[in-house]
């Protein structure tokens, strides 16, 4: 899964990743938790005659998909991710996946490592090995609320991790390779059968994982520290209360 990413690229590098002619100011962003705006790109209208980019456009989204036929947002789970296996005959998913079909740019994600008693374990910051920039697989629908105004939604699709990642946690998000773009991008021409070869996991030695600090599990924590490379280290032992007139220097049983 992706429950926490970052983006911390310029505008110009994340415009020229995604092929858009320009992007507002927005600052490095190291700690991305779902129900906060992210950027993602989607195809726009028909480019200009003589123009020499793609015809794509950038817009903010809650990062939440909520489909257009939900009643009560109170009571619909939190839809941050899409399991790409399945997106193109649920539901929630289906529609997206036939029409608005978008990237999201990303330095890189944070998981935690899977642990049995079901609490958090080692975080990591998994990143692109050579460096730059990738670009997840994303959906976006718009909601329209019950007042009448409407809200941008989308949710990130994963897969199965490769080898380098899966001891790490068993899902990742897709990413999508700069020259396979437009084929994703396509909800004109391409159905999603025609694009389901690009729901794969990254290429082996694609990513690297860095241990990092817990720092990353508060939301809060928002700076470039959380990236630090750090351990955490195991929980301390609760400190039993001895009887009155114990001998530290017994062991025991109990």
């Amino acid at each position: 899964m992706c429950g926490r990413f970052a983006l911390t690229a310029t505008p110009d590098q994340t415009a020229a990743l995604l092929g858009l002619a320009e992007l507002e100011q927005f600052p490095a962003r190291y700690n991305i938790a779902p129900t906060q705006p992210v950027l993602m790109a989607l195809s726009g209208p028909p480019r200009m005659p003589g123009s020499n980019l793609p015809d794509r456009q950038a817009m903010l989204v809650r990062w939440g998909l909520i489909p257009a036929w939900v009643k009560d947002t109170g009571e619909f789970p939190l839809l941050f991710n899409a399991r790409s296996e399945g997106a193109a005959g649920k539901a929630s998913f289906k529609a997206a996946m036939r029409h608005r079909r978008a990237l999201v740019p990303a330095s890189g994600f944070y998981e935690w490592q899977q642990s049995g008693n079901g609490k958090k374990g080692q975080p990591y910051w998994i990143r692109p090995r050579n460096g730059g920039l990738v670009a997840f697989a994303g959906l976006v629908e718009t909601y329209a609320e019950p007042g009448g105004s409407e809200m941008d939604t989308g949710a990130i699709l994963t897969v199965n991790a490769n080898a380098d990642i899966a001891h790490i946690h068993d899902r990742s998000p897709v990413v999508i390779a700069p020259e396979d773009f437009a084929r994703w991008l396509d909800c004109r021409a391409l159905e999603p059968r025609d694009v389901a070869d690009l729901l794969r996991p990254a290429q082996p030695d694609f990513f690297e994982a860095v241990p990092v600090s817990d720092l990353v599990n508060k939301v809060a924590n928002t700076g470039p520290e959380i990236q630090d490379r750090g351990i955490v280290g195991p929980e301390p032992e609760k400190v039993r209360r001895q009887k009155p007139g114990a001998d530290d220097s017994q062991m025991t049983l109990f």
